[in-house]
């Protein structure tokens, strides 16, 4: 049932999308978001929906709030007269083990500014992640573990 009511909503945002809400367009839209669920099924496991979306959301908070932070501190690097940086790779020991969560976890980093995620080692237990300025690379690497490593396994376990 919950299905049925996702793939609605989400036929809602395809003819929003579309701006056309032809019965064809509604049917097409309705078996590609039912068709996308069903993808996911494995991914959703049994935890409800909305449960899933609630934590999704505050994910995204998260990497919208760390983004401003980081863009901000990043044009005060650049600003500043005297540039004191410290760059340099650090590796972050990984708590995700899935692939997915791996690569999301690579991808929030390197989209946020002055760092970039760069090699996972061959056993997926260590990321590799340039930062603009190492000077304190443990508060680094709890700000990860407990931001976005947390909020990732929250969301999708």
């Amino acid at each position: 049932m919950t299905t049925i009511i996702v793939s609605t909503l989400f036929t809602a945002v395809w003819v929003a999308i579309t701006g056309s809400a032809s019965f064809h367009n509604l049917a097409f839209g309705f078996l590609l978001a039912t068709l996308c669920l069903w993808i996911v099924r494995d991914e959703m496991g049994g935890r409800g929906y909305w449960k899933r979306f609630g934590r999704v959301l505050s994910l995204l908070v998260l990497f919208l709030k760390e983004l401003a932070l980081s863009a901000w501190k990043v044009a005060v690097l650049v600003v500043s007269p005297r540039m004191d940086l410290k760059p340099g790779i650090f590796a972050f020991p990984l708590t995700v083990d899935r692939d997915f969560e791996i690569t999301l976890l690579a991808n929030l980093i390197t989209l946020t500014p002055g760092t970039l995620s760069v090699d996972v080692s061959v056993d997926r237990k260590t990321l590799f992640v340039h930062a603009i300025d190492c000077s304190d690379i443990e508060a680094t690497k709890r700000d990860i573990a407990e931001g976005f490593e947390r909020k990732i396994m929250e969301a999708f376990r």
